[in-house]
C-alpha cells in the first residue's frame, strides 16, 4: 500500500515523544522530573469546570455553529477589542479546538504551493510543519540569544521575496520566552505593508508576561486588515485539555476558516465553549496566581542552571520556558536531552526539536514545584559533573 507523498512532509512535536520515553523509563520503576511538557501544572480554576459541568446538565451536547457559538464569540471579540485596543465584532472570530487548526487553516487559505512563509526559529514545531504540508515554502528567521530572542527587523527584510505571503510571529514565544517590543512590532509592520503580506500573530502565551506590556501588530493603524491573531484557553487558564482555541480576523478570511471548520471538525464542543465564557467573564485570580507562581520558578531555574558549568541562559521574559544555551558542555543539544533522561532523570527538549537554529540549547518547561525545579537541577548538575571528569 502506498502513501500519499504529503505525509512526509508531516512533522511531529518532540515533546511527546519525549514524555512517551520518560514514561516508558516511569513503569521500570524509574523516577523521572518533566521539564518536557508545555503546560501548566495547575488545575483549571474551579468556576470554568462548575460551567462546563451545568452546560452538559442542561444538554448543551450538541451541533454549534462551525465558528462557534455566538455568546463566546462575543466575549472574545470584547476581550481582544479591549486588550489590544481595536474594534472587534463576532464576525471576525472563529473558535477551534485547540490553537493549531488556526495556524493551519490560516496556510491553506492564504498560500499557495511554493508561496513562502517566514516563520520565528527556533520556534513552535508545528509552524514549519505545516507549511510544508500545505505545500509551501518554510523560511526560517533565527531568533539569536543576542537579541534576548528577539526576531531581528533587518534580518527579516533580506528575506522578504515577492513569493512572501505570510509571516508568522510569536510573542512571548515558545520555546525561548523572547518578548518583542513595540518598536520591533513597529519595524515588522513596515517590511509587511512594503510587501503587501499577511500576518500570523501567535499570541497564546500573551497573558504570560513578566514585566511591560504585551505589544500585538493588530494594534498598529492598518495592520487588524491584514492579522490573524490567534489565542486561546489552554495556557492562560490551565486548559490544555479542554482543546479551546480561536482566531480573530478580517471579516471575509474568517468566512474562509468557518469552511474549512465545517469541512473538518463540524464544531469546537459545546460544553467547553460554555466553559471558555466563564474563564473569560469570571474571575481572573487564578491566572494572576499561577503568573506569580511562574514568576517565582523562572528566577529559580535560571539561577540554578547558570550555576552549572557550560550553561548560561537569559531570564525569559514570557511564556513558562528556559531556553539555555549548553554549548560549553561539549555536547550537542540531542546527546545531551538524552543523557539527561537516561542517567539523571530530567526531561527536557533538545533545541533542535524547534529547528535548526536551536541547536546549542535545550528547553526546559518550569511548569513544576519549586522542590523538582531544584531536583532536578541538581540531578542535572551532578550528570554533568561526572562526564567533565
Amino acid at each position: 500500500m502506498q502513501f500519499a507523498q504529503r505525509m512526509f512532509r508531516l512533522g511531529t512535536e518532540t515533546a511527546f515523544e519525549v514524555l512517551a520515553k520518560a514514561r516508558a523509563l516511569e513503569a521500570q520503576g524509574r523516577e523521572v522530573v518533566h521539564l518536557e511538557i508545555g503546560e501548566p501544572d495547575f488545575d483549571t480554576p474551579q468556576h470554568i469546570v462548575e460551567a462546563a459541568v451545568a452546560a452538559l446538565r442542561r444538554g448543551e451536547t450538541h451541533y454549534t455553529p462551525s465558528a462557534g457559538i455566538m455568546p463566546l464569540r462575543r466575549a472574545i471579540a470584547e476581550e481582544i477589542g479591549r486588550t489590544r485596543d481595536i474594534p472587534v465584532e463576532p464576525e471576525h472570530v472563529v473558535v477551534v479546538p485547540g490553537a493549531k487548526p488556526i495556524i493551519f487553516f490560516t496556510i491553506l487559505a492564504t498560500c499557495e504551493r511554493g508561496d513562502e512563509v517566514i516563520y520565528p526559529n527556533p520556534g513552535f514545531p508545528i509552524y514549519e510543519s505545516m507549511i510544508q504540508f500545505a505545500g509551501a515554502k518554510p523560511v526560517p528567521i533565527r531568533l539569536g540569544m543576542e537579541r534576548g530572542f528577539r526576531l531581528d527587523p533587518d534580518e527579516l527584510r533580506e528575506l522578504m521575496t515577492p513569493r512572501t505571503r505570510l509571516i508568522i510571529l510569536n510573542s512571548p514565544a515558545n520555546p525561548t520566552g523572547g518578548v518583542m517590543n513595540r518598536a520591533d512590532i513597529e519595524a515588522v509592520a513596515r517590511v509587511a505593508q512594503e510587501y503587501d503580506c499577511w500576518i500570523l500573530s501567535d499570541e497564546i502565551y500573551s497573558r504570560i508576561l513578566y514585566n511591560g506590556a504585551h505589544h500585538s501588530i493588530s494594534s498598529i493603524p492598518g495592520f487588524q486588515e491584514r492579522t490573524i491573531i490567534l489565542d486561546g484557553f489552554s495556557k492562560t487558564y490551565a486548559m490544555t485539555g479542554w482543546r479551546l482555541g480561536y482566531g480573530v480576523m478580517p471579516r471575509e478570511l474568517a468566512q474562509h476558516i468557518t469552511r474549512l471548520m465545517t469541512n473538518s471538525n463540524s464544531c469546537t464542543a459545546t460544553f467547553s465553549q460554555y466553559a471558555a465564557i466563564a474563564a473569560l467573564t469570571g474571575t481572573q485570580e487564578p491566572v494572576e496566581r499561577m503568573v506569580e507562581a511562574f514568576r517565582e520558578r523562572r528566577q529559580v531555574i535560571v539561577d540554578g542552571l547558570n550555576a552549572i558549568p557550560g550553561i548560561r541562559g537569559l531570564l525569559p521574559q514570557g511564556a513558562f520556558y528556559a531556553f539555555p544555551d549548553v554549548t560549553g558542555t561539549g555536547m550537542n543539544s540531542k546527546a545531551l536531552a538524552d543523557l539527561l533522561l537516561q542517567e539523571a532523570g530530567v526531561a527536557v527538549l533538545s533545541g533542535t526539536s524547534f529547528g535548526t537554529y536551536g541547536e546549542g540549547f535545550l528547553r526546559l518547561s518550569y511548569a513544576n514545584s519549586v522542590a523538582n525545579l531544584r531536583k532536578a537541577l541538581e540531578r542535572m548538575a551532578n550528570t554533568l559533573a561526572k562526564i567533565a571528569r
